[in-house]
């Protein structure tokens, strides 16, 4: 075992995991799911530039999710980490049907906003009217294109998936030492999947394939290294949710079907 793991953890199999009630598992759906939804929302339409470098301000918060995603795989075992995927996968769902629904909603004329009262916008506001600039900026922030909505949806999923399946099977495979090399393996296979479906799927064809590429292979590697600098904080977490819980999970007779119930063994 290695410093993340106290020595006097009962350990467990996936499927004993899957069918055990634990204390701070709830807590951790809910940080997953609420880092992934503002993380999408909030991050995702922004593009910003720090020394020169221009790059998704999402990219900042986003690959918390996946140590959050290592972090469940690892104290609660991949049944109960499918089950946050399938929570996360069904919030990201609602919330681009939501945005479809609002965005698609007509302004009224009488809607103001702060970019309404911008005295920059005088001049459109003469010319239009204040729920039509509202509605642009709306538009900018909230709006996302069907592609880009069934990518994001898509990438998460499978993203997701071979992360924790990858993780599991590393811990089995190395006893439960040595946590970083399945944390940061598992996102590099996770985030190596996440990234080869959302980008093409997302901008293959409104951007030059070089470009795609690049990005591509750029926010790959930067998810990683965040991955590689937050490593400490995935121990932190790690060595005290295990302490609280009492058990130490392993995956030796679990069904990684994404399909299958938790708590539901292995066929042989």
């Amino acid at each position: 075992m290695d410093a993340a793991t106290p020595h006097d953890l009962a350990r467990i199999t996936g499927t004993a995991g899957g069918r055990r009630h634990f204390r701070y598992f709830d807590y951790m759906i809910a940080a997953f799911v609420a880092i992934l939804l503002l993380s999408n929302l909030i991050g995702a339409a922004k593009l910003a530039t720090v020394w020169g470098y221009t790059f998704g301000a999402g990219i900042l918060f986003f690959p918390v999710s996946y140590v959050l995603g290592d972090v469940l795989t690892e104290v609660y075992g991949y049944a109960n980490a499918r089950r946050c995927v399938w929570t996360g996968f069904v919030a990201l769902g609602f919330m681009a049907f939501m945005s479809t629904v609002v965005v698609a909603m007509p302004p009224s004329p009488a809607w103001g906003c702060a970019a309404s009262a911008d005295p920059r916008f005088a001049d459109v506001l003469k010319a239009s009217d204040a729920g039509t600039i509202c509605q642009a900026t709306y538009v900018s922030v909230f709006g996302s294109t069907w592609r880009i909505a069934a990518a994001s949806l898509i990438a998460f999923w499978c993203g997701e998936f071979v992360n924790s399946f990858v993780l599991a099977k590393m811990k089995v495979w190395t006893g439960g030492r040595m946590l970083w090399t399945r944390t940061i393996g598992s996102t590099v296979f996770g985030q190596a999947v996440d990234s080869a479906i959302f980008y093409p799927i997302a901008f293959l064809g409104v951007w030059d394939t070089a470009s795609v590429i690049t990005v591509m292979v750029t926010n790959w590697a930067m998810k990683v290294a965040w991955e590689v600098v937050l490593t400490p904080v995935t121990y932190a977490v790690v060595g005290y949710l295990k302490n609280r819980e009492g058990v130490d999970v392993f995956d030796t007779d679990t069904d990684f079907s994404p399909f299958a119930k938790a708590g539901t063994p292995a066929q042989d």
